[in-house]
């Protein structure tokens, strides 16, 4: 089952949207950064256009046929509000790396890199723009669209900020027109709205594009999503639930609170949400989120595996301890995104995100990390975040498997690692960050599998080189139903062989390049970028892969471009 749960699993990003993600990665990874004083041709150039003219399109908002803050609740929430909290009065260390003069010829070639970048996105937006506009998913083979998130354009959204940081104006303001006239009144697709969807692509979308262009109709519009998703806390227990009910939200009758959901759910809120009171001063979606906040806060220490929350919890019930599978995958992943995050956000206030983070990051080296056996000299360099189920004896079981999703936590641990002054976290970031780069490196495609299996090297204090032992590797892979005859060494499985244009590797090349400065992160971004162009590129889009183990006869694609990764994810970046 937990298996299963992971291929369909969620996967959040902060408040720069998911679709852009991949493509905004990339792009920025090949922007050089120059010393403060020191700007560009090329910056100063990119600066003005970002910052020129009105748009050519007349906008003018359509208020949605609900006007969700005006709501009347059967649960309103208990008076007074939790305020935002204070500045803490310090100030947080600088992220990113100082960076010195590029070298003429390293600017030539970054240059060529990054417009190969920008004319994929060009491409691809322009087929979403002619075959799905407006829908929320273009289909890459065939051409056409299908909505999969309520109907609201989620790809359109989603890729505001990536078209707004490319410099594609005119793509922006024509995609701004589309958003004013978005109904968050009406859905498409389905009675219900899964509140962590609508909130990481829908409301996020809205406030990363808004933060860079300071267009008004997106704050408007992000208001009117927020008042719907606040709406989703008119539960008896004042928690979110997971699904809301449109026409129950929209009468204000009140909501069921499901019994069980993945932690990521709710966990999952607490960045747009907060960023929203921010920018409105209403402190209501704020004073929402908070409550959620102190029930994984107060129970963090009291589980399993203290500092680490398990896959699945209970908003009904409000308990975040109970249960006994552990990882920073699907389902899980965006909760633990999200501390250190918010930590920066609300400038170092308070302490709990602060303890959520050290917590979270101190239980995940004792327990999740490994270091793979693998036929390389290098292997010391790496690490990979598996998973924990935790027996009722109460040991804990490390299984070595992994997947795309968890190759966020390299950036996780590297942001973190630099905002609470922990730059030994900095370096296990890294090692992460190369754990999934490597396994993009192992595969024929160039690219890595969604979900696999590696076998753990030998706890050895004396020797972190790991040797590599063949025999131990055979026994390994007979272990293992899944395996193939064909699967790199070091692999014993590859249980979901498909790539589905994930972003979180690149995130994490993209953080490590802006925080060490080191050139291996350029150059495994054009490596990742190149094999992911290579294996998804389609007549309009980028196609998923459904076995990125294998290349002859040919590789094959899927007709589905994952939302999340919209635009020319093709491009991966």
């Amino acid at each position: 089952m937990r298996a299963l749960t992971r291929q369909t699993s969620l996967r959040g990003r902060h408040v720069i949207a998911a679709a852009a993600v991949v493509c905004f990665f990339l792009f920025f990874i090949l922007r050089h950064s120059e010393p403060k004083g020191q700007l560009t041709a090329e910056a100063i150039s990119l600066e003005r256009y970002m910052n020129s003219g009105p748009s050519r399109y007349h906008v003018s908002p359509v208020k949605s046929t609900v006007d969700w803050g005006s709501i009347e609740y059967r649960y309103p929430p208990e008076r007074p509000l939790t305020p935002l909290p204070k500045p803490g009065g310090k100030l947080l260390p600088k992220i990113q790396h100082q960076f010195g003069p590029e070298p003429s010829l390293r600017r030539v070639e970054r240059e060529k890199r990054r417009d190969a970048v920008r004319n994929l996105t060009i491409h691809c937006w322009r087929a979403y723009r002619r075959y799905a506009w407006k829908r929320d998913a273009l289909l890459p083979i065939s051409g056409g669209g299908r909505d999969q998130f309520s109907g609201w354009a989620a790809t359109l959204v989603d890729s505001l900020d990536t078209l707004w940081i490319m410099g594609l104006r005119d793509e922006f303001d024509e995609a701004v027109a589309a958003v004013a006239e978005i109904d968050f009144g009406r859905v498409s697709s389905s009675e219900h709205i899964n509140i962590f969807e609508t909130n990481i692509r829908y409301l996020g979308g809205l406030l990363a594009a808004y933060g860079l262009s300071k267009r008004g109709i997106l704050l408007s519009k992000a208001i009117e999503l927020g008042d719907l998703i606040y709406g989703g806390f008119n539960t008896p227990n004042r928690m979110p639930v997971d699904n809301i009910h449109f026409d129950s939200a929209r009468s204000g009758v009140g909501l069921t609170v499901e019994g069980q959901v993945v932690s990521a759910s709710p966990g999952t809120l607490s960045l747009e949400l907060t960023h929203l009171s921010q920018l409105t001063g209403d402190p209501k979606y704020y004073s929402a989120i908070s409550r959620v906040t102190e029930l994984f806060y107060q129970g963090q220490n009291h589980t399993a595996l203290p500092g680490l929350f398990p896959m699945y919890v209970s908003m009904a019930s409000q308990d975040v301890t109970s249960g006994l599978t552990f990882t920073l995958g699907g389902c899980a992943d965006s909760l633990y995104e999200y501390f250190p995050k918010m930590h920066t956000l609300i400038s170092g206030a308070g302490d709990r995100y602060e303890s959520l983070t050290v917590g979270f990051i101190e239980a995940a080296k004792k327990h999740l990390f490994f270091q793979p056996m693998i036929p390389d000299e290098h292997s010391v360099n790496i690490l990979i975040s598996g998973n924990v189920d935790v027996d009722s004896e109460g040991v804990p079981h490390l299984d070595p498997e992994s997947e795309h999703l968890t190759c966020f936590i390299g950036a996780t641990l590297a942001l973190a690692g630099k905002v609470l002054n922990r730059e030994e976290d900095v370096e296990i970031g890294a090692r992460l960050a190369r754990g999934c780069a490597y396994a993009y490196r192992a595969f024929p495609t160039g690219i890595m599998p969604e979900r696999y299996n590696m076998v753990v090297c030998d706890d050895d204090a004396n020797d972190r080189r790991c040797r590599w032992d063949e025999e131990k590797w055979i026994k390994e892979t007979k272990k293992r139903r899944e395996y193939k005859s064909y699967l790199p060494k070091g692999f014993t499985t590859a249980k979901d062989p498909r790539y589905i244009l994930r972003p979180e590797a690149i995130e994490s090349v993209f953080y490590l390049w802006r925080i060490t400065g080191k050139d291996e992160w350029q150059e495994s971004a054009w490596q990742m970028f190149t094999a992911v162009v290579n294996a998804t590129t389609a007549e309009f889009g980028s196609a998923s892969v459904k076995d990125v183990t294998v290349t002859k006869p040919v590789v094959e694609n899927e007709d589905y471009m994952e939302v999340s990764s919209a635009l020319s994810i093709a491009p991966l970046l």
